[in-house]
């Protein structure tokens, strides 16, 4: 078998026996990388003589009983918004072209701290900010199922990386579904912890009040030993609760008797393809057979879901993309007249469309007269929409849902409708602006042979609830490798 082909931890565990070096498993990975790029373009950046320099390092250290992690000498890749010291971090925009952080971000010294080897980082949408990978400045990815389609976004990197076995697990962020929705598109497995669970520090913000870190793997069991390990309080940032249930491994339990598990009526509704429904309800059936007590119910506001978190979104990116400005670090126009020219010239040419829409429309709704209107208004229906998962949740242990209402779109077709691509985002942004956990797994494959992915929401701080439906679930049916896996 191919190392590549294994999960996580079970590389970990061969590196562990020594039947394989660390070494080795990052020139595997190296190597798939080098065969497989020119069809996927999942990396930004490669660190070939770093990656390997970094595996002798965590071999020695793992003989001499230094690192006990079930992850030490496993390779990983990290998305681009993800400061890493010493190593070009661009959030794939020109803006950030020659940005090299001074600093590692948290959640990626976590890992180094276990004896995880970081190989690169992963192409994303310019500053998390899409669905489809398709608006980085430096090309977009494809997906390894069908390189004809999106791999989704704005992980779309860091989950083609793994469905395409160029690494076995990935780290991706999640400000309104991107981890959940590109795992679904790519047939791999993402966790968008509790708000708060995973350090921001080092995460080039988006929109803080709801992004956050997590992991991106083949299966649930390496989600749950990522998590587990990139977990932490952290005093460098205001938003990281201290949490003592951090054990999600223990949470891999075969066991859903007697769960309640809930599925929102207005998630199946107009919008919703035929085939991601059927496979959805399978899949609850299927947990129902384990012994889940499964009803429909009405969640009510999910129409409301999008407007409120393009409005938020949008307003705290508009202030968080302000210290981008030509005069500290990245892209500086050559050519101007003056500061305020510089800065124009500098926003102008650095920022692709996408970003300077969203900033556009962040200033709008922030601007005096439109405050009232828009930005406050999104703020009550946020809080609206967390009360109605808070009744939800009286009631019910997890929901369940698709995570995205079709499978992956062609190349192309979701740019030339911006609006039909914030659309896509109607099961996932609920989840960030409620603050809640939530886990995509693939369920099947459409008639075109693309993956479908399945949802699972707990309430805050029940990422074990999650973790053993998922991991219950997943026992029912095997990973099914994509096309490009297999090359």
């Amino acid at each position: 078998m191919k190392l590549l082909s294994l999960t996580a931890v079970a590389l970990g565990e061969k590196i562990k026996a020594g039947e394989v070096t660390a070494e080795e498993a990052v020139q595997a990975s190296l190597d798939a990388v080098l065969a497989k790029e020119e069809h996927v373009h999942s990396f930004v950046t490669i660190d070939r003589e770093g990656a390997l320099k970094r595996a002798r390092e965590v071999q020695k250290k793992i003989e001499e009983g230094v690192f006990l992690s079930p992850l030490a000498g496993v390779p990983v890749a990290i998305k681009d918004n993800l400061c890493t010291q010493g190593m070009l971090t661009t959030c794939s925009s020109k803006i950030l072209n020659n940005f090299v952080p001074t600093y590692t971000a948290e959640a990626v010294r976590n890992l180094e701290k276990a004896g995880a080897v970081i190989i690169g980082k992963t192409n994303m949408d310019e500053f998390a900010m899409g669905s489809t990978t398709e608006t980085s400045a430096y090309g977009v990815t494809r997906n390894p199922w069908n390189t004809e389609y999106v791999p989704g976004g704005s992980s779309g990197g860091s989950c083609a990386a793994v469905a395409a076995e160029e690494v076995p697990y990935a780290l991706g962020s999640d400000t309104g579904g991107s981890i959940r929705q590109p795992c679904a598109f790519c047939g791999v497995t993402g966790i968008k912890p509790t708000y708060g669970t995973v350090s921001r520090y080092g995460l080039i913000a988006y929109g803080s009040s709801l992004d956050q870190v997590g992991p991106v793997a083949k299966d649930v069991t390496d989600c749950a030993v990522i998590l587990e390990t990139i977990t932490s309080h952290d005093k460098k940032d205001s938003t990281s609760i201290k949490r003592k249930d951090t054990d999600f491994a223990a949470a891999l339990v075969d066991d859903v008797k007697g769960m309640k598990i809930g599925i929102p009526r207005d998630y199946l509704g107009e919008g919703l393809d035929i085939e991601v429904e059927e496979a959805v309800l399978t899949a609850a059936k299927k947990l129902e057979e384990k012994g889940a007590i499964v009803e429909e119910f009405d969640l009510s506001l999910v129409e409301y879901a999008i407007p409120a978190y393009y409005v938020i979104a949008a307003a705290e990116a508009s202030s968080n993309l302000e210290r981008f400005d030509g005069v500290k670090y990245g892209y500086r126009a050559k050519e101007y007249e003056g500061l305020h020219s510089m800065y124009k010239k500098s926003r102008s040419e650095g920022f692709g469309a996408e970003v300077k829409r969203r900033i556009m429309l962040g200033s709008f709704v922030l601007s005096s007269g439109y405050y009232d209107a828009y930005y406050l208004k999104a703020l009550r229906t946020k809080a609206l929409i967390k009360q109605a998962f808070d009744r939800a949740f009286a009631k019910y242990d997890i929901i369940l849902g698709p995570a995205a209402p079709t499978t992956a779109p062609r190349l192309g077709e979701s740019l030339s409708d911006p609006l039909k691509m914030y659309l896509g985002d109607i099961y996932t942004v609920s989840v960030n602006l409620a603050g809640l956990p939530g886990i995509s797994l693939p369920c099947g494959l459409d008639k075109k042979g693309l993956p479908i992915g399945l949802q699972m929401i707990g309430d805050c701080f029940q990422e074990k609830k999650i973790i053993r439906a998922a991991y219950t679930y997943e026992q029912t049916r095997t990973y099914q490798r994509s096309p490009l896996a297999e090359q």
